[in-house]
């Protein structure tokens, strides 16, 4: 099989996991007679250095004649870096933005598993990750909040700033879909994240929920209102299989359940449309305080690496192997800085991802 993927390494550590996740990749198509093609295009900080611009209209065209994109992490530190400086829509999330309402990503998957090995990591306490917990939370990506029409002005000698929330029953319908489908293959349970008590959005949201539910008589359906959510994903995060939620709801409870496990470097990320397409990032940031240190975690990323064969390319049985190749190196004992205690070993980004990639 041969396929084409847009790579965007982005900024910060993004370059460096990134390359190591290309070096697994490659070691899966070697084993597997796979060819993997790849473009490297720019966006983010590193774009608007080159071009002016977070994303332009050539890289766009790139990603979207690719058969995937893998992308690292763009922005910086929001206090000191020049690109803050600029106007929203210049910003190095307005390129982040931009291509997941290009190309149709309406449909972000963050899984969230609780490594046995990492379970000294995680902050919770003992009893409650004893029971370990292994998620998915399906968080729609192209409406809400954050593509609603928004401004700033004055209004009687003062600022006022609005930002508008919409959804339409189509744009939560194939979202929820897209959430009953990926439940029906796990454990058949859906919490559907709101804020019904108060939002009109959230209220449309349920009803349309249970719409699509009819059609899954086999998998069960519980409403959970966001706060009472962000509580018991710490409070008893195994009882969650599928959560299904909203943009902003989405961002927040993702965030959430990447550090109760352990690090956030841990954590993937697929982006979806209705086709095969995706995009596939790490759910952390750029972390340009230990970026070209060689210290950040490339698991995450290269977890991405997995899901993008496993939901693009059909290639499960090479995504199991990079999923187990992860497991047996961190039975192993290899940590990066971020996830090591006292006994364990540590090794840097690079050594990481050498050691998945030889046990593929």
């Amino acid at each position: 099989m041969e396929k084409n993927i847009a790579v965007i390494k982005g900024d910060g550590i993004g370059p460096e996991v990134v390359s190591e996740t290309m070096k697994v990749l490659d070691a899966v198509g070697q084993k597997y007679n796979h060819q993997f093609h790849y473009t490297q295009i720019l966006m983010g900080g590193c774009s608007i250095d080159a071009y002016g611009e977070p994303l332009t209209d050539e890289a766009l065209a790139i990603a979207k004649s690719s058969d995937a994109v893998l992308l690292g992490s763009i922005g910086g530190n929001t206090s000191t870096s020049p690109w803050y400086k600029l106007s929203p829509n210049k910003r190095p999330e307005a390129g982040l933005l931009k291509i997941r309402k290009e190309l149709g990503l309406f449909a972000n998957l963050r899984p969230a598993y609780l490594y046995p090995e990492l379970a000294d990591a995680c902050p919770l306490k003992e009893a409650t990750s004893a029971k370990g917990f292994d998620m998915i939370i399906v968080r729609e990506l192209t409406g809400g909040l954050y593509f609603g029409e928004r401004s700033t002005k004055e209004v009687n000698g003062e600022l006022v700033a609005h930002d508008n929330l919409i959804y339409s029953e189509s744009e939560i319908r194939r979202i929820a879909i897209k959430a009953f489908e990926i439940a029906r293959v796990r454990r058949k349970k859906i919490t559907s994240v709101d804020k019904a008590n108060v939002l009109d959005s959230s209220r449309l949201w349920r009803k349309v929920v249970n719409e699509v539910a009819k059609d899954y008589p086999d998998v069960e359906v519980e409403h959970m209102l966001v706060d009472n959510s962000a509580m018991q994903l710490v409070a008893n995060p195994s009882q969650f299989d599928v959560v299904l939620t909203e943009n902003m709801f989405g961002d927040i409870l993702s965030d959430e359940a990447s550090m109760i496990t352990g690090s956030i470097g841990m954590l993937s990320s697929a982006s979806l449309r209705e086709d095969k397409f995706g995009l596939y990032e790490p759910s952390g940031g750029s972390a340009p305080d230990i970026a070209g240190k060689n210290v950040a975690n490339p698991i995450a990323t290269i977890l991405s690496g997995a899901m993008m064969l496993r939901y693009s390319f059909d290639l499960n049985k090479e995504a199991d192997a990079i999923e187990q190749a992860v497991r047996d190196v961190l039975k192993e004992g290899y940590r990066t800085v971020d996830i090591y205690k006292d006994g364990d070993k540590k090794v840097s980004t690079s050594e990481m991802g050498d050691l998945i990639a030889s046990r593929v």
